[in-house]
C-alpha cells in the first residue's frame, strides 16, 4: 500500500533557524532526522542514518574551486538541496551548509526506510529491504531524486524536505570519509552506530 500525504501528521519541516550552519555540525545534526519525499498523493519517509560533511576549503568538495552553474545550490546558504549526477548512473543528494555565498554541503549517504516502502521498492525494482536505500545512489533512486529537485528549499513543505526525528538516535559514530581520494583522513563521516542501513563501516572509530 502506498503512503498517503495525510499520514505521519506529526512530522513537520525543520526550521532553518535551528539548522547548524557549520558543515560538520550540520552533518551530525541530520542523523536521525527525517527525509520526506512527496510524489502526487504518495509520501515516502526515511530516517537519515549516515552523512558526510564537505566543509569550506575541502579539496574533495564540489565547492572547492568556486561557484559554477552546476554547483550553485551549494552556495545558497544552509538547508537547500544540491543534486548532482555521477558515474553516468546515479544522482546524489546533498544539503547545503554555511552562509550564503560559501560553497559547502552534507552528502546524505543512507536512510532507513520507514514509510512508503513498497513505492521505494517499485522505483528501485528490488524487494530486498536492506539494500533499498543503503548508499547515496540507491537513496536517490528509491526516492526519485534527480536534478529537477536541485536547489529546492528543504525547510519548506514541498516535494522534498527535512523533518523532525522519527525516533531517538541511540548513538552517533564518526569516522574518516569513504569513497573519496582527497583529504581522506578527516573525521567527517557521521552515522547511527549499529544501524543496518548504514552503507559503510558501522563501528565508531573515535
Amino acid at each position: 500500500m502506498q503512503t498517503a500525504l495525510h499520514l505521519f501528521p506529526d512530522i513537520r519541516p525543520l526550521s532553518r533557524a535551528r539548522l547548524p550552519v557549520a558543515t560538520a555540525e550540520l552533518a551530525r545534526y541530520l542523523i536521525g532526522k527525517s527525509l520526506v519525499r512527496n510524489i502526487g498523493r504518495n509520501r515516502m519517509i526515511g530516517r537519515i542514518v549516515e552523512t558526510k560533511a564537505y566543509p569550506p576549503g575541502d579539496a574533495s568538495g564540489h565547492g572547492y574551486r568556486g561557484e559554477t552553474g552546476r554547483n550553485r545550490s551549494l552556495f545558497l546558504g544552509v538547508g537547500f538541496a544540491y543534486v548532482y549526477f555521477i558515474y553516468g548512473t546515479s544522482y546524489m543528494l546533498n544539503v547545503s551548509a554555511e552562509e550564503s555565498g560559501v560553497g559547502a554541503g552534507v552528502l546524505l549517504r543512507a536512510i532507513e526506510p520507514i514509510a512508503g516502502i513498497e513505492l521505494m521498492q517499485r522505483y528501485r525494482k528490488i524487494d530486498k529491504l536492506i539494500d533499498l536505500t543503503r548508499g547515496p545512489g540507491r537513496l536517490a533512486a528509491a526516492l526519485q531524486i534527480d536534478r529537477r529537485l536541485d536547489g529546492i528549499d528543504l525547510c519548506n513543505d514541498g516535494p522534498l524536505w527535512l523533518g523532525a526525528p522519527a525516533q531517538k538516535v541511540p548513538r552517533i559514530g564518526i569516522s574518516v570519509r569513504i569513497g573519496i581520494t582527497h583529504e581522506v583522513g578527516r573525521l567527517l563521516r557521521f552515522f547511527e552506530t549499529g544501524n543496518r542501513f548504514v552503507s559503510g563501516p558501522r563501528g565508531d572509530t573515535t
